[in-house]
């Protein structure tokens, strides 16, 4: 039994060892800005599972950054990919970001923002990157959406997504597709992907996935906004007392291999 514990955990090791060399070096390796006070996510139900991303992050942001301002949105549609998205048109005054909703519940209409959003995080579907019909289309909206973004006054940022639980073997060109596109385009990209590779090496008790195992379970979820956090705002999540009702060794181990991956994937 001691020596299949001590097997399992050295596999571990190089499994994660594994995923972090295997990709490219990102030309981009932090925001390029003061961190962002907006922050849109553009994508689909990868984001807004478990009452979305956002429901994280922000919990997170005002934790570990007392005082600073973060207003989000997510512009999200089931199943959609990059082309399936009109991004100029999120852009239009008096329309996204209007109005937003504080602590008691209370309609607060925002001042014109300009840019309408600091930061803006683009997420393709989750096979289309590396689909022989769709990775085309990929290059082609990750060029158009980013220029678009860039004309807008916004940062974009692109999230790398993960592989299916039961197809492992996606994790690598997901990575490479997105860290491609980023090093193309002269964005940031999150690796939220070659995190859950990483959580599932080191702990693969940890449930990252719903039961169709593709979306994310709300501890995928926390580990989405954990590596966001620490990738957007270049600040540790670690230690951080919000865990999104896991328990709190869970909630650290996610937040570990969230800050972790960001700095071995920044620092190829």
């Amino acid at each position: 039994m001691k020596v299949s514990k001590l097997f399992l955990i050295a596999a571990s090791f190089v499994f994660a060892h594994h995923y972090a060399l295997a990709q490219q070096k990102p030309s981009v390796q932090s925001y390029p800005k003061d961190s962002p006070k907006s922050v849109a996510f553009i994508g689909n139900s990868f984001f807004y599972f478990n009452n979305g991303i956002i429901s994280n992050l922000g919990p997170m942001v005002a934790e570990g950054m007392k005082g600073a301002p973060l207003r989000q949105s997510m512009i999200t549609i089931s199943g959609s990919g990059f082309d399936w998205h009109d991004v100029d048109s999120y852009f239009r005054p008096n329309a996204i970001g209007k109005y937003s909703f504080n602590a008691q519940n209370d309609v607060v209409i925002n001042p014109p923002q300009k840019p309408l959003f600091d930061a803006t995080v683009l997420m393709d579907c989750s096979q289309c990157p590396i689909h022989p019909q769709m990775k085309s289309v990929f290059t082609e909206y990750a060029k158009k959406h980013s220029d678009t973004v860039k004309a807008r006054g916004s940062v974009p940022v692109f999230f790398m997504s993960w592989a299916y639980k039961d197809k492992p073997d996606m994790t690598i060109p997901l990575a490479d597709a997105y860290t491609t596109a980023g090093n193309e385009n002269g964005v940031l990209v999150i690796p939220a992907g070659l995190a859950f590779a990483k959580s599932i090496a080191l702990k693969p008790e940890v449930e990252l996935y719903a039961p169709d195992k593709r979306h994310p379970s709300v501890a995928g979820t926390y580990l989405s906004a954990a590596t966001t956090y620490a990738t957007l705002f270049n600040q540790s999540p670690v230690g951080l007392k919000y865990s999104a009702g896991l328990s709190p060794e869970v909630a650290l181990h996610l937040q570990q291999v969230a800050n972790d991956t960001v700095k071995e994937y920044q620092k190829r």
